[in-house]
């Protein structure tokens, strides 16, 4: 199975999960990497670290996570993947959605 290394915390990251199509961030920091410019594509040329701040709800109860570049400052919101911590989702905040 293929992975990436987190460049926040060094965790070892599989590239597929429940839940998502396109891993993007740590399950254990959720710290993601600024590669995209939509969703999938690995075309940003930032790479800045994504740090997650907070947290909202979809229409149907899905929780989502919000990403900051700490470089840019670009905002990205992601789907929860089946393998992430629970208690790093449960402490980020709830924000209004982005969308």
């Amino acid at each position: 199975m293929k992975h990436f290394i987190c460049k926040n915390c060094g965790e070892k990251v599989p590239l597929e999960a429940y839940g998502t199509k396109h891993r993007n961030h740590c399950p254990k920091c959720l710290y993601s990497l600024h590669v995209d410019v939509k969703k999938g594509d690995r075309d940003a040329e930032c790479d800045g670290l994504m740090q997650p701040v907070g947290k909202f709800y979809k229409e149907d109860g899905e929780e989502v996570l919000v990403h900051k570049c700490i470089d840019c400052g670009f905002l990205r919101w992601n789907r929860v993947a089946g393998d992430d911590s629970f208690e790093a989702v449960a402490a980020l905040p709830e924000v209004p959605d982005p969308r």
